[in-house]
């Protein structure tokens, strides 16, 4: 009688088949892609209120103006590190009165996959009812208005 010890190729090939399928399960239950997406989405909204916050405490404090710079179309809005002569040339809406001294905001929030070196990625435009809409560049269902 042989008294070997030790699992058969057969048995090893079912337990790695089984352990790929649940990392399989796993994986797209998770789904990691998702997840980013949804993560990234999130901080887009949180930076859209934050800048309709700082122009909203700004109009309080002016009396009902809004920032002279709100275009009436929409305009992706000018980083704080971005110099007056680089919003201009860029076509950017320069919201610096809000930045300046930290008053209503300490920095424009700027979208996680921004793609220009002096916009923030978001735009913002007035309406004509004095209603400030500020959207997210890279995702076209993201918007806030107040």
């Amino acid at each position: 009688m042989n008294n070997r010890k030790g699992f058969t190729l057969i048995e090893l090939l079912l337990v790695v088949a089984i352990i790929s399928i649940l990392a399989a399960i796993v994986i797209i239950a998770i789904n990691p892609r998702k997840q980013l997406n949804e993560t990234t989405d999130a901080t887009r909204k949180t930076d859209m209120i934050t800048i309709l916050d700082a122009v909203y405490q700004y109009t309080i404090d002016t009396r009902g103006t809004l920032p002279a710079n709100i275009p009436s179309s929409p305009k992706e809005i000018c980083r704080t590190t971005a110099t007056s002569g680089d919003c201009v040339a860029g076509n950017l809406a320069d919201l610096s009165v809000l930045t300046d001294n930290g008053t209503y905001v300490v920095a424009m929030p700027v979208d996680p996959q921004a793609s220009t070196s002096n916009g923030t990625g978001y735009r913002i435009a007035s309406t004509t009812g004095h209603r400030v809409i500020v959207y997210a560049i890279a995702s076209s269902t993201i918007s806030a208005t107040r």
